[in-house]
């Protein structure tokens, strides 16, 4: 089902993901079965409750156009590399230091792979912040980096 689901997926440009995820049951299956994750992740991804980002978009970007790049890992991970330009405000830490943050440019939030740079970027946007993240974090930059 879940092969049959990212398939169909990008064909029906209005899928609703909810009944998916209400096929849930515990005898058959666990909350954090593959399938209703996907469901949840798509559903939101959808609905543009977590917009998401690939990073070769925002490396393509025009300077103009360039989102800020914030880094919400601890420092000591920010210290061992980065996407150049990034200010690190650990996620932690995002609710008691909003003012370092513009307000007149999007942000786009990254960890290493994806959940703190969620969190950033639920925690940004129901602060009224244009924010997004970038999907894979860190790591996945390091994929496009020449060695």
């Amino acid at each position: 089902m879940f092969r049959t689901v990212c398939r169909l997926m990008p064909l029906i440009p209005n899928l609703r993901i909810s009944p998916i995820i209400r096929v849930y049951a515990p005898q058959y299956g666990s909350a954090k079965d593959p399938i209703n994750m996907l469901g949840f992740v798509a559903g939101g991804l959808l609905r543009g409750e977590h917009p998401q980002v690939d990073i070769d978009v925002v490396l393509a970007a025009p300077a103009a156009e360039k989102p800020f790049l914030l880094d919400v890992r601890t420092p000591e991970e920010f210290a061992s590399g980065h996407i150049p330009g990034a200010v690190n405000i650990p996620v932690d830490d995002l609710r008691s230091r909003l003012g370092e943050l513009p307000r007149d440019r999007k942000i786009a939030a990254y960890c290493q792979v994806g959940q703190r740079g969620y969190l950033a970027t639920r925690i940004l946007m129901q602060k009224g912040f244009s924010a997004f993240n970038i999907g894979g974090g860190y790591k996945t930059f390091k994929l496009f980096q020449p060695l």
